[in-house]
């Protein structure tokens, strides 16, 4: 069974140690809003809602090095202008790119936040431009000409603000142990589809014909193991659904493979077989 293709990625909610610190990060170097700070986490997005939710714990344990989690949550732009002003406004705030890369789908600036997590800002190319060599989807990582982004600005467009409200979150990235069994979960048992089989050690999975809203690796080693209980970074990422309807089907099925599930205020809590915890809940 398919997923909807309207379905999306909606927030990654990261376990921080300073919280200040890394709350100031998304503000001035990626540019969210801070949307909500009265409940448990400090939500930030823009007007489609959160992207990115820190969680304060100064005494949780770090992650350990070849664990499983996230490798990185990726923000998506509406358009090459806006990655132009994201690519200024990392320079203005004086952070390092880790690497840029032209996807051939998409183009994107890499850099981790204060805590080590990955991010990826980037913006989708017209899916029109999108190749297809046998059914499948040709990705690629290639040189990003920076000079080419910067030269999308000129200008009142030189002052840059905070990111555009219509950003987003595309899709995440995660390390897990085995790709075969996070495909039986994610393509098997949710409805994502592979869209991506070329990069070695790594598989691509969307919904509605995307080039990816889940990316998985094995970067961290076959059989890396999860990280401690409550640790730093990722605590979850939502999967939305357009329909309840669904929601329930996808219960139903992830009860019956055995998965660890629970319910929430917001929908339903599963975790993958490497111990990536997901949040599915529907739109309606």
């Amino acid at each position: 069974m398919s997923l909807d293709p309207g379905t999306r990625i909606g927030a990654v909610r990261l376990t921080v140690a300073d919280l200040d610190g890394t709350r100031e990060f998304y503000e001035r170097t990626v540019g969210l809003r801070a949307l909500d700070d009265s409940g448990e986490a400090v939500r930030l997005g823009g007007d489609a809602g959160a992207v990115v939710e820190l969680v304060g714990r100064p005494d949780a344990p770090p992650r350990p090095r070849g664990t499983t989690g996230l490798f990185h949550l990726a923000i998506l732009l509406p358009d090459r202008a806006e990655l132009a002003r994201a690519l200024r406004r990392v320079a203005d705030s004086a952070w390092r790119l880790s690497g840029a890369s032209d996807h051939l789908v998409s183009e994107a600036l890499y850099l981790q936040d204060p805590e080590g997590n990955g991010i990826e800002i980037y913006r989708d190319r017209p899916r029109d431009e999108w190749r297809r060599v046998d059914g499948e989807l040709q990705m690629a990582t290639l040189p990003l000409d920076l000079d080419s982004v910067l030269a999308e600005l000129n200008g009142e467009d030189a002052q840059v603000a905070g990111a555009s409200p219509d950003t987003s979150l595309g899709h995440v990235h995660l390390q897990v142990a085995d790709l075969e069994a996070a495909e039986a979960f994610y393509a098997g048992i949710l409805g994502f589809e592979v869209t991506v089989r070329g990069y070695p050690g790594a598989l691509f999975l969307s919904a509605g014909g995307y080039h990816h809203h889940v990316g998985l690796n094995t970067w961290a080693g076959e059989g890396a193991p999860a990280p401690p209980p409550d640790s730093l970074g990722l605590r979850w990422f939502e999967v939305v659904i357009p329909r309840s309807g669904e929601l329930d089907q996808l219960w139903t099925r992830l009860r019956d493979a055995g998965h660890p599930t629970e319910p929430t205020d917001g929908g339903i809590l599963a975790t993958d077989p490497s111990g990536n915890r997901v949040l599915l809940r529907a739109d309606d």
